[in-house]
């Protein structure tokens, strides 16, 4: 685990994140106080929600959705 000043993760994010991506676990810390906890997607904890959710997909059988927006757009 390492532990490192807020300034020097927005100065060197792109090699703490490929060291992230390696396994590592990073702690950013503003004013002496921990501020986040970056760690491998496979490690996030049980329990976790997501921050993305998946999207909702349109789908019209026997046609493609850009022809059927095109087609009512018509109308």
């Amino acid at each position: 685990m390492r532990t490192i000043s807020f300034t020097e993760f927005r100065n060197n994010a792109s090699l703490l994140l490929s060291a992230v991506e390696k396994g590592e676990m990073v702690i950013v810390m503003r004013h002496g106080k921990p501020i986040a906890k970056i760690v491998p997607a496979d490690k996030v904890e049980e329990g976790e929600k997501p921050l993305k959710k998946p999207a909702l997909r349109l789908v019209i059988k026997g046609r493609n959705l850009s022809s059927a927006i095109l087609e009512e757009r018509e109308k």
